[in-house]
């Protein structure tokens, strides 16, 4: 199946020039279980990295790959960064806990995880040739930042590709960080254009040496956010409840490569959680079958990506840009700040903690206030959503949308105007409850891309119906540890723990 790696040894020869590789630069390998839990990171790494900036582009940074970075994103935490949205700014009973993906280290945002993943998991199977391959990276931006800064730190070249209409910010951090500038590949046109983007790969892909590392497609950014969004989710919640008796209700979740929603599989097997997926109203494809551009950068849309658990889904609930966008310009502006600590008397910790929120992450929480209403959630009743990144990403497109919407001149009028119409008035409207039928229905929607367009064949597209299927990638997490285990013993040179290894499997 595209994209699925299974946790097998595929090329030894390439594996060899990969271990070398590694060696050469004294890479230990994270394995998925360490990132999920951090306190099993050996002591020594955890000296080094005291020493160590988190956007360096050092080795030492893999091991910051994971939830739990305090936040100056270079200690440690023991529980992963969260803030809880109070109900004086959602209007809900419901408390709703957002993690705070920004702490991750190089690119301020969890898609670094996924990033991770996929190389490593190309790497121990052989399927990737550090020294002569190309890794590809497509992607809206956060994904593509994260393939490039985990490819230089892995000592291959990584190539960006991403819409030419992504915001400034994600462009001058790649032209800091790859090694070429002809790495920042641009396609045509904004955040929900992503059959451009595969077009562009498939293009590229017509060269044996550019290997395409698809968000979209690999299985392994299923399988990293299972484990180790899924963990650090019911951390979270296990931290804000203390011994108050509530129930983790739901997980909320723009799709987008339907990475990060694979945490609500990890999440409703544990606690019987309900799992919503988010889109952008101006594209509404699980919504309406739809089509049309959108501005919540971060959440591709216009198809239904191939690592979507569909079947397990209970929501969809759509989210205009035009509220995500208001909401970064009401608190990343000095007036909407204003407005909110002297009018709606906030407390300014409150108001500065959505520094640590982008648009996407905007986007989650005006659907769990969404799906919160609709649901008649409690205060007993917590939801848990994510923050992707931080509101420092899209400080040009709020300037942009501030000149373009109230002619440059943004006042606590407006503020108000906004937290009334975005926050505390949001309706329930474009939240769809789904039943079996819509689940097919959503489900097939995607056999346009993959099987028609992308080449996935109707046997292993419909394997994905059945939730064994799914539950084979999670179970899979030993082996893959294992396969990293023995990739680092082999590039220390320790054959007795290759041997330990081998016959412990």
């Amino acid at each position: 199946m595209s994209g699925l790696v299974n946790p097998e040894i595929i090329d030894t020869k390439q594996r060899a020039r990969a271990i070398a590789r590694v060696r050469e630069l004294g890479v230990v390998l994270p394995t998925f279980t360490q990132l999920a839990n951090p306190a099993s990171i050996p002591a020594a790494v955890l000296e080094k990295l005291r020493n160590v900036a988190p956007d360096e582009p050092r080795i030492e940074n893999l091991w910051r790959v994971n939830w739990y970075n305090g936040a100056d994103r270079k200690s440690a935490a023991e529980v992963p960064g969260f803030i809880v949205i109070p109900e004086s700014i959602s209007g809900i009973k419901a408390p709703i806990v957002v993690l705070l993906g920004c702490r991750f280290p190089m690119i301020g945002a969890h898609k670094v995880l996924p990033a991770y993943s996929v190389l490593a998991s190309q790497l121990v199977t052989g399927r990737f040739d550090p020294v002569t391959q190309k890794a590809i990276w497509p992607s809206t931006g956060n994904y593509c930042r994260g393939g490039v800064s985990i490819s230089r730190i892995l000592g291959c070249r990584g190539v960006a590709v991403l819409p030419a209409g992504m915001s400034r910010e994600r462009f001058e951090w790649l032209e800091q960080w790859v090694l070429h500038c002809d790495d920042i590949v641009r396609t045509p046109g904004t955040e929900s254009n992503v059959k451009e983007i595969y077009d562009k790969c498939a293009e590229l892909g017509r060269d044996p040496q550019n290997v395409i590392l698809n968000q979209f497609s690999a299985f392994s950014n299923y399988l990293i956010h299972y484990i180790c969004t899924g963990t650090a989710a019911e951390h979270a919640f296990k931290a804000f409840k203390g011994d108050t008796p509530r129930r983790l209700a739901a997980f909320v979740s723009a799709t987008g490569s339907a990475g990060t929603i694979a945490a609500g599989d990890y999440l409703k097997k544990r606690y019987g959680t309900r799992i919503a997926a988010v889109e952008a109203l101006e594209c509404p494809t699980m919504l309406n079958n739809g089509y049309g551009e959108h501005n919540i950068q971060g959440i591709g849309d216009k198809h239904i990506p191939l690592i979507h658990n569909v079947m397990n889904t209970d929501v969809v609930i759509g989210v205009s840009d035009r509220v995500t966008d208001q909401l970064n310009l009401l608190f990343g502006s000095e007036a909407g700040r204003n407005y909110l600590r002297n009018r709606r008397k906030l407390d300014v910790d409150v108001i500065a903690s959505f520094a640590d929120v982008g648009i996407s992450g905007f986007a989650n929480i005006v659907a769990s206030i969404k799906l919160a209403k609709q649901l008649h959630y409690g205060p007993d009743d917590v939801i848990v959503t994510v923050a992707t990144d931080s509101g420092s990403l899209y400080d040009s497109e709020r300037d942009e949308y501030q000149n373009k919407h109230f002619d440059g001149s943004f006042d606590e009028v407006n503020a108000g105007e906004v937290f009334g119409s975005c926050l505390t008035s949001v309706a329930t409207d474009n939240v769809m409850e789904l039943t079996e039928q819509t689940r097919r229905q959503i489900f097939n929607l995607g056999y346009y891309t993959w099987v028609e367009q992308q080449g996935v064949s109707v046997e292993d597209f419909e394997r994905r119906r059945s939730q064994s299927f799914w539950d084979g990638i999670a179970d899979s997490l030993p082996q893959w540890d294992a396969l990293i285990e023995d990739f680092n013993a082999e590039a220390s040179g320790s054959n007795e723990t290759v041997r330990a290894n081998k016959a412990r499997s």
